[in-house]
């Protein structure tokens, strides 16, 4: 756990010090969801109805933005060599990195949306449960990237091949993380999709950081 923390506030401390990667990420989410009012027109009931789908779509590909660098650095100076020969197990390094990225991009990111919804004229009603989903739904999308970022290690042109393997798998999270906001704002049951979020951050937390391992040995070899 020691080397866990350790490996946390590294990653941590690189990210706040280069501070780009997370602002990008923050700033990409807010102009996404800003354009909308612009290009479908103010009227309140248009962007009600389209809210939490918009402010989904957009946190998902904000999320996207920095996966591609997520091993790439370390990669490329020779740490990730280093972390792969240390006694710590790589899987627990994968999810070391994966926990400072979602800290880094995907927290700022449910930080910032009450804001948007406020913007998107969401219902009063959607907002814990915005918030709630993201919390669930998140993780996921770290978890599942860390795999498709460690697969296109070292290869060009990653981040179009990251977008390909990626994308298919958040299906699933943006449709029920959408499903759940729209069932609290029609007053519709909810529960269900905000456990089946659990369930997936659950199942990924189970098996995405040894898929990310065997991916970084193959890039390693």
């Amino acid at each position: 756990m020691k080397q866990f923390a350790f490996l946390v506030r590294r990653d941590l401390s690189l990210a706040f010090r280069q501070g780009m990667d997370s602002m990008m990420v923050v700033v990409f989410f807010v102009i996404a969801v800003v354009l909308f009012p612009l290009g479908v027109g103010p009227e309140p009931s248009t962007l009600a109805r389209i809210s939490s789908g918009v402010i989904w779509v957009a946190a998902l590909l904000s999320a996207m933005l920095s996966l591609e660098r997520l091993f790439q650095t370390d990669y490329e100076d020779g740490s990730l060599e280093l972390l792969a020969l240390s006694s710590l197990p790589l899987e627990v390094t994968v999810l070391a990195k994966v926990t400072a990225h979602w800290i880094t991009t995907g927290l700022p990111l449910i930080v910032a949306a009450p804001v948007l919804a406020v913007l998107m004229q969401m219902e009063s009603e959607g907002f814990l449960i915005l918030i709630v989903a993201l919390l669930l739904g998140t993780p996921s999308l770290s978890l599942i990237g860390a795999v498709g970022a460690a697969l296109i290690l070292g290869s060009r042109r990653g981040g179009v091949l990251l977008s390909l393997l990626v994308l298919p798998l958040y299906i699933p999270v943006l449709i029920f993380g959408v499903s759940a906001v729209d069932g609290a704002i029609g007053g519709y049951e909810f529960k269900a999709q905000l456990l089946i979020l659990g369930g997936f951050f659950i199942g990924s937390l189970a098996l995405t950081p040894w898929a990310g391992a065997a991916g970084l040995r193959q890039a390693l070899e």
